[in-house]
C-alpha cells in the first residue's frame, strides 16, 4: 500500500500574525508544486485564524499543537476540537513530548484527545518517543510500546486508520543530536509491528509514522530514503520558509 509522505511543520511558541502572514506569502509559492506529500503546519493557537486565511487556495492544512478532550466546560485556557474544526484546522498535534515533560501530558489524557479528535474529523498526530536516559537504559521499545498502546486504546479499526503516528526521540529534540536513519528506521519499523499486532498487517501497513527529531534541510533525503519513514514533524527549520520548503521539496 503506498503511504503518502507527510511533512508537518510544529511553531511551537514562536510566530505573530503578522510573521505568519509573510511567512505563508514566501512560502506558498515554493511549495506550490509540491504533489508527492501533505504539507501540515502547526502554528499557535492565537495564529490559527491568520494561518488559515493565509494558506486559502493551497494544498497547505493548518493543525493545532494540542486540544482538549471535552467539548466544552470549566477548563480555563483549554481548547477543544470542535472549536479548532470551525476555526479551520485539519489535524492536530497529540502528546507533543514537551506536553508530556513540561504539561503533565499522559498516555490516558492522550487517549482521550485522539478518540475527541477523531470524533470532531480532526486528524490527531499522535506522538511517541522515548529520552536519552530511557534509550541509554535500554528501555526504547518497551517506552514506545506503552505510549502507543496507551495512546490507541480502544479505537476501532475504522478510527486507527484515521491517525498519524509521530516518532520522536526525545534525546534528539532540540539538542542537534538526530538519530541516523538507520536507528529512526528501527523505532519506525517496531512501531507499525506493534501497531500490526493491534490492528492486522493491512492496517499498520497503511500507517503513516513521520520522524520527529531535529529534521532538516540536510537530513531530509536520508531519513525518506528509510522504507519505514513517512514524513517529518519538524520544529525549528519549519519556522523559515526556505529551510521549510526545502524539506517539502526533499
Amino acid at each position: 500500500m503506498a503511504r503518502k509522505p507527510v511533512i508537518a511543520g510544529n511553531w511551537k511558541m514562536y510566530k505573530t500574525q503578522a510573521e505568519a502572514r509573510a511567512f505563508f506569502e514566501a512560502f506558498a509559492p515554493l511549495v506550490a508544486k509540491a504533489d508527492h506529500c501533505e504539507i501540515v503546519i502547526a502554528p499557535t493557537f492565537t495564529t490559527v485564524g491568520a494561518a488559515v486565511a493565509a494558506v486559502r487556495g493551497t494544498k497547505i492544512k493548518i493543525a493545532a499543537q494540542d486540544m482538549h478532550w471535552q467539548n466544552e466546560g470549566a477548563y480555563t485556557g483549554e481548547v477543544s476540537a470542535g472549536m479548532l474544526v470551525e476555526a479551520g484546522c485539519k489535524a492536530v498535534i497529540i502528546a507533543h513530548s514537551e506536553r508530556r515533560q513540561f504539561f503533565g501530558e499522559t498516555d490516558e489524557t492522550a487517549n482521550k484527545k485522539v478518540k475527541a479528535a477523531l470524533e470532531a474529523g480532526l486528524t490527531p498526530i499522535l506522538c511517541v518517543g522515548e529520552t536519552l536516559r530511557e534509550r541509554e537504559a535500554g528501555e526504547t521499545n518497551a517506552i514506545l510500546e506503552r505510549q502507543l498502546r496507551g495512546g490507541v486504546a480502544a479505537l476501532t479499526d475504522e478510527q486507527f486508520s484515521r491517525i498519524i503516528l509521530a516518532y520522536e526521540p526525545v534525546w534528539a529534540i532540540g539538542t542537534g543530536r538526530t538519530a541516523t536513519p538507520e536507528l529512526a528506521s528501527e523505532a519506525h519499523k517496531f512501531l507499525r509491528q506493534v501497531s500490526a499486532n493491534l490492528y492486522g498487517p493491512e492496517r499498520a501497513a497503511g500507517l503513516r509514522i513521520l520522524y520527529g527529531g531535529s529534521v532538516k534541510p540536510d537530513n531530509i533525503r536520508g531519513l525518506m530514503a528509510q522504507v519505514d519513514i513517512d514524513g517529518g514533524l519538524v520544529g525549528g527549520a519549519s519556522l523559515d520558509a526556505k529551510s521549510f520548503a526545502s524539506i517539502v521539496n526533499f
